[in-house]
C-alpha cells in the first residue's frame, strides 16, 4: 500500500498552511468575538482557488480530489475552524449536491461560477421539526407545470444569508416520506427566499448560522437536481462526503490542541520542573497522540475510498464520529494540560473547547451515526 502524498498535493498543504499561519491565527480570536469572518479573509481564499480544490478542472475546479480537499481542511483548521467550516458549507456539501447530481446545463451554469468562488453556496435540509428525522421536513415543492412552488423554512443553515445559492430539500410527494423528497437548486435572489437573523452561538461563531425562508418561491424547472422524489438519496450522498471532510476539520483542531499542549507543558514551571516531566502529563500527552494518530489515518483512508469510487458510506459514518468524539476529547484534554490558563479566553484552547462541540452535531448526530453504522452490520452479517 502507498501511502506516500503527492507533489501536488504537498504544495497544496504549504499553501494552506500558509494562510493558516498568516490569515487564520492571527485573527482567530476576533472571528469569535465579532462573530463574523471577514469578507476580506474569503476573498483571498477564493483569489487562492481553496473554493473548488475538490472539483474537477471541466468544472473549473483544483482537480485535487477529496484527499487533497483533506488535507486543505485539515492545514485550515489549525488556524481557525471558522474559515474552514465557511468553506466546507459552501464545498462540502452545498455545491458538492449539484456535484454529485447535478445535470450538465446546470453545472456549467452553477458549478463553475462556485468552483471559482464567485458563487457561495449553502445546503439546506435541516427544519424546526425535522434536525435527525430527515423524513419530518415539511417544505414543500408544489408542481405547477412550468415551475415548482416552494413554501417553507429551513434552520441552522451554515452560510444562510450570505449565500447566493442554496441545495434545498422539499416534498414533492406528500405522505411519501423521504421517498417523496426532491432536492432543488434554489438562488437566494428569487423573489420570497429570506434568511432570518445570525443565530448567537456558543462557538464556531464566525460562521453564518440562519433560518431561510420560502414564500410561494417560483423555482424553474430545470432547478429540479437530479430526479424527481430522489432528493433524499442526493442528501446522502452528499453528507457521506461532507462527513470525511468535516473528519479533517476534526484533524486539524486536534493537532492544533495537542501541540498547544506539548508547548505549554514544556515551558510551564510546577514543582522546580516543567509539567511536561510529571508522569500524568507525559500520559495525557500520548493519548492525546495516539488518538490523533488514529485519527489521521482513518480520514485519509476513507478520503482515498472516496477519491477512488468506492463505496465509503459506512467509512465515512465511521470517520464523523470518531473524529468529532476525538476532537473534543483532545481539546479537554488540552485543557487540563493547561490548567487555569487553558480556562481563560484569551487562550485559544478555550476557543477551540467551545467550537470543538458542535462537531458532535451537525451534518448528522452522533447518535445518527451509530444508527447508520450498526444497521448496516446487522444488514450484512459482518463487518
Amino acid at each position: 500500500m502507498n501511502f506516500s502524498i503527492s507533489e501536488e498535493h504537498e504544495m497544496l498543504r504549504e499553501l494552506a498552511k500558509k494562510f493558516a499561519d498568516e490569515e487564520l491565527r492571527p485573527r482567530a480570536a476576533m472571528v469569535d468575538e465579532e462573530g463574523e469572518v471577514s469578507r476580506e479573509v474569503l476573498d483571498k481564499a477564493i483569489e487562492i482557488g481553496f473554493m473548488g480544490v475538490v472539483f474537477p478542472e471541466e468544472h473549473d475546479g483544483g482537480d485535487m480530489g477529496e484527499v487533497g480537499y483533506c488535507i486543505m481542511m485539515e492545514e485550515l483548521a489549525r488556524g481557525c475552524m471558522n474559515t474552514p467550516i465557511v468553506i466546507g458549507g459552501h464545498e462540502s456539501i452545498g455545491a458538492m449536491a449539484v456535484h454529485l447530481a447535478g445535470s450538465p446545463a446546470q453545472k456549467d451554469k452553477y458549478m463553475k461560477p462556485m468552483a471559482r468562488g464567485e458563487m457561495l453556496a449553502a445546503f439546506a435540509l435541516t427544519e424546526p421539526q425535522a434536525g435527525s428525522d430527515a423524513a419530518a421536513v415539511a417544505t414543500m415543492a408544489e408542481d405547477k407545470g412550468d415551475h415548482y412552488l416552494m413554501n417553507g423554512q429551513k434552520t441552522f443553515i451554515t452560510n444562510g444569508g450570505i449565500s447566493d445559492v442554496y441545495t434545498v430539500f422539499a416534498i414533492t410527494t406528500p405522505g411519501a416520506g423521504t421517498k417523496g423528497m426532491s432536492a432543488f437548486i434554489v438562488e437566494a435572489s428569487f423573489p420570497g427566499v429570506t434568511c432570518g437573523k445570525p443565530e448567537k452561538k456558543m462557538g464556531i461563531r464566525g460562521s453564518h448560522t440562519t433560518d431561510i425562508f420560502f414564500e410561494d418561491v417560483k423555482v424553474p424547472k430545470e432547478n429540479l437536481l437530479g430526479t424527481k422524489d430522489r432528493g433524499f438519496l442526493v442528501a446522502m450522498q452528499t453528507l457521506d462526503v461532507g462527513r470525511v471532510s468535516l473528519s479533517a476539520v476534526c484533524l486539524g483542531q486536534a493537532k492544533e490542541a495537542l501541540n498547544l499542549s506539548i508547548q505549554h507543558a514544556k515551558e510551564r514551571m510546577q514543582f522546580g520542573k516543567p509539567i511536561g516531566e510529571q508522569q500524568a502529563v507525559k500520559w495525557m500527552l500520548a493519548n492525546m497522540a495516539t488518538k490523533v494518530y488514529a485519527l489521521e489515518s482513518m480520514t485519509y483512508r476513507t478520503a482515498w475510498m472516496c477519491d477512488q469510487g468506492m463505496s465509503f458510506s459506512r467509512e465515512s459514518a465511521i470517520c464523523k464520529l470518531f473524529a468529532s468524539e476525538t476532537l473534543c476529547q483532545v481539546v479537554d484534554d488540552a485543557v487540563q494540560v493547561h490548567g487555569g490558563m487553558g480556562y481563560m479566553s484569551e487562550y485559544p484552547i478555550e476557543r477551540m473547547y467551545r467550537d470543538a462541540r458542535i462537531t458532535r452535531i451537525f451534518e448528522g448526530t452522533n447518535e445518527i451515526q451509530r444508527l447508520v453504522i450498526s444497521g448496516g452490520l446487522l444488514r450484512d452479517g459482518k463487518f
